[in-house]
């Protein structure tokens, strides 16, 4: 073998050393790279319980409740409910029917545990991923689309 024959070789050899590392890394963490996950994708996936994941959807109408600074309140995509126990100081914006995104620990298919609780910033903006998901669902606000179109121009 020449020396451009092994050049050849060794660089090949580490291009296919460098495809299967990143096919392997990419299927680690295929179900880490979601933004977050609805209550439905939680049942759907039967995600096992102490998995740290984010939780998305509505705050439900008259699910909260408070005490000092310990927090219990639904999080619904229209179609599944999982309630949600958080200790610490919530965000100003967070309130009843708004869009919330939960990071915390499962408890069971139907209960969580938060450390973080994020609302969204003012009443037009929704994350892409949490509206296609109340799409999904069938529960979306017909009026969200044209303040989205309206804001764009």
């Amino acid at each position: 073998m020449t020396r451009k024959q092994r050049r050849l070789v060794l660089i090949g050899a580490g291009g296919a050393v460098l495809a299967v590392a990143a096919v392997l890394v990419l299927t680690a963490l295929r179900d880490s790279i979601v933004f977050f996950n609805s209550p439905t994708d939680v049942i759907e996936k039967q995600v096992q319980p102490g998995t740290r994941i984010r939780l998305g959807g509505l705050v439900q109408p008259g699910t909260i409740t408070r005490k000092d600074v310990d927090a219990v309140f639904d999080v619904t995509d229209g179609k599944n409910v999982v309630r949600v126990t958080y200790r610490g100081i919530l965000p100003d914006l967070f309130r009843e029917g708004q869009g919330v995104v939960a990071e915390g620990t499962l408890i069971d298919a139907t209960s969580f545990r938060a450390d973080t609780v994020l609302a969204k910033h003012d009443e037009t903006y929704m994350p892409k991923e949490v509206a296609d998901a109340l799409k999904r669902q069938g529960h979306w606000k017909d009026d969200y689309g044209k303040k989205e179109g309206a804001a764009k121009q």
